[in-house]
């Protein structure tokens, strides 16, 4: 249920975003950086844009290719796929050459976030959207918490605490708000997601009404403080001016 919720919240807040953004029906050059199984690559060629999805593992990447060999011709050729690591997007994109940069839960593994952001800033032309979705480092003790796991609350609650479980990270609003802007592409808005769903066991996806309400108030409570600031993930959009 957690993918079904992460997913949807995550189209209604980019097609949000891009609708105010930018004019009705231009045709978007969009990078998506470690796109997974290019769940939001292929819905954004779905919707016209063109799309390219850079992932660095091949078995991933694999899935997303057999997903695509499904779809209409159309929208096969707005998509490119290649394989490669979040860091090396000058290696293979000019500046500059993106609309809409995609960026989702890919920090939680970097090892180099501030150099990984600025890599992806260059990719963005003027007025680019860049988009973000991180683990939220300042509501980490709620999942231990919940569970009645009293030591992992603890140490969540540890001012320095930015992860749990090994080489997994997690980041705090204000930081990024920092680096957004050091990167030039200061944060235009963000949101919560999983505010309900994102602690406690996973569970399978209710039947069709009491999924949409569901999803109705994640996203109310996605948008709303002081709900939005315990997510689990964090949604940021960072915009350049010019």
């Amino acid at each position: 249920m957690r993918e079904i919720v992460r997913q949807e919240l995550l189209a209604r807040r980019l097609d949000e975003q891009i609708a105010a953004r930018f004019p009705v029906g231009q045709r978007l050059r969009i990078l998506d950086v470690g796109m997974g199984r290019g769940v939001q690559a292929l819905r954004l060629a779905r919707a016209g844009h063109e799309v390219t999805g850079l992932e660095a593992d091949a078995a991933l990447l694999h899935i997303a290719r057999e997903t695509l060999a499904t779809e209409p011709e159309g929208i096969r050729e707005r998509v490119r796929l290649v394989e490669g690591d979040c860091r090396e997007t000058g290696v293979h994109f000019l500046p500059g050459a993106f609309d809409v940069v995609l960026c989702h839960r890919v920090l939680m593994e970097s090892q180099e976030p501030d150099a990984t952001l600025a890599g992806l800033a260059r990719m963005l032309a003027p007025r680019g959207l860049l988009s973000l979705l991180v683990r939220n480092a300042d509501a980490l003790a709620l999942g231990p918490g919940l569970a009645g796991d009293w030591d992992g609350a603890l140490d969540a609650l540890d001012p320095g605490a930015d992860r749990r479980g090994t080489g997994v990270r997690a980041d705090r609003l204000e930081a990024l708000t920092a680096t957004l802007a050091g990167i030039a592409a200061p944060l235009h808005a963000w949101y919560g997601i999983q505010v309900f769903t994102g602690w406690g066991a996973d569970a399978p996806p209710p039947a069709a009404e009491a999924l949409e309400r569901l999803l109705t108030a994640e996203d109310r409570a996605g948008r709303t403080d002081p709900y939005r600031r315990v997510a689990a993930l964090l949604h940021l959009c960072g915009a350049r001016d010019s």
